[in-house]
């Protein structure tokens, strides 16, 4: 009886371990930052990636080629573009392949335009995870 009870405990406590990384999907819960990009130190959210923001800024700037001017989103759905939140449906667009082969990969995430912002997305939530605002203009 004794070893059921600690096997049922150790099994336990390793469902909740592995279910760990799904409490933090939505750090931020809406609580992004304002102008700029949405982290001032860079990505400090457990378990995601750490993104080299002037890295991408740099990136950015050799590369202008492969992006068409675009104007800045409306406040309004500007203001629904956070770290945390769901990307808006419908006002994101693909990257051309040649820029986003530049850009640092991180497995589970896609980078794609909305406006003159560049976004990192989580792939299977949908859940924005950085957003640098402007840097596409």
């Amino acid at each position: 009886m004794t070893r059921t009870r600690t096997l049922t405990a150790a099994l336990a406590s390793l469902a909740l371990i592995a279910g760990s990384p799904a409490l933090l999907a939505e750090p931020g819960k809406g609580k992004g930052h304002d102008k700029g990009h949405s982290s001032s130190q860079g990505s400090n959210w457990s378990g995601g990636p750490q993104v080299d923001i002037g890295g991408i800024r740099i990136i950015l700037d050799d590369n202008r080629d492969y992006w068409g001017p675009a104007q800045s989103l409306p406040p309004g759905i500007q203001k629904n573009l956070a770290r945390g939140k769901p990307l808006p449906p419908g006002i994101a667009k693909k990257l051309d392949g040649r820029l986003v082969s530049r850009l640092p990969h991180y497995e589970g995430y896609d980078w794609v335009r909305a406006g003159t912002d560049l976004i990192l997305v989580a792939v299977a939530t949908g859940i924005i995870y950085e957003v640098l605002q402007d840097v596409m203009d």
